[in-house]
């Protein structure tokens, strides 16, 4: 575990920024859009500990997570696409990976109605990042179906790997997961706050 932890730390001190929140444009097509959250290590440990805290949770949040996060993206990238204003979006994806990893972690077992609105803000934070951008792909439909399926996707890995909290030793693997993430999070935050 302690492996895993420092080279997810080097990971995050040797990467640059995700290339989705630079604000450069993204290419069209559902291939690209597939590709994209599996690339940008910040999306894709939110999308996996979401999964993770689902399984915590158990249900309904087991499906209710999963299925929420991609539909509130979807809100969160039409904000974007019009130019509604959010606070500084870096922040909140930051935040989301240390407060999904550490929920994960700490094995909080937070009321419906919290879990459901955690995730729903996170959400909008990371739709926001790419729907800024999304109008100038060349196929922004396609984009956005790829992207949505490989975060499904990504769900569905963290809740398969929480389905080992029933297995011995199990909960300590995906707690120190969810902590590993939550100190990856650490990271991104002093990037997204620092100069």
């Amino acid at each position: 575990m302690r492996r895993l932890v420092l080279v997810l730390a080097a990971a995050v001190a040797f990467s640059g920024p995700a290339a989705a929140h630079s604000g450069t444009g993204l290419p069209g097509g559902v291939r690209p859009g597939f590709l994209h959250p599996l690339s940008g290590l910040d999306h894709l440990l939110a999308m996996v500990a979401v999964g993770l805290w689902g399984a915590v949770l158990g249900n309904p949040l087991l499906l209710a997570l999963p299925i929420l996060f991609p539909a509130m993206m979807v809100v969160g990238a039409i904000a974007g696409m019009v130019g509604v204003p959010l606070p500084p979006v870096e922040l909140g994806i930051a935040c989301s990976v240390l407060v999904l990893g550490g929920c994960v972690a700490g094995g909080i077992k937070a009321p419906v109605w919290l879990a459901l609105a955690l995730v729903a803000v996170f959400a909008l934070f990371h739709g926001y990042a790419h729907g800024r951008e999304l109008p100038s792909a060349a196929d922004p439909a396609g984009y956005s179906a790829g992207f949505v399926l490989a975060t499904g996707l990504l769900h569905l890995a963290g809740v398969a790997i929480g389905h080992l909290n029933s297995r011995r030793g199990g909960m300590r693997l995906t707690r120190g997961l969810g902590g590993a993430i939550a100190l990856l999070g650490m990271g991104f935050l002093a990037r997204a706050v620092l100069p």
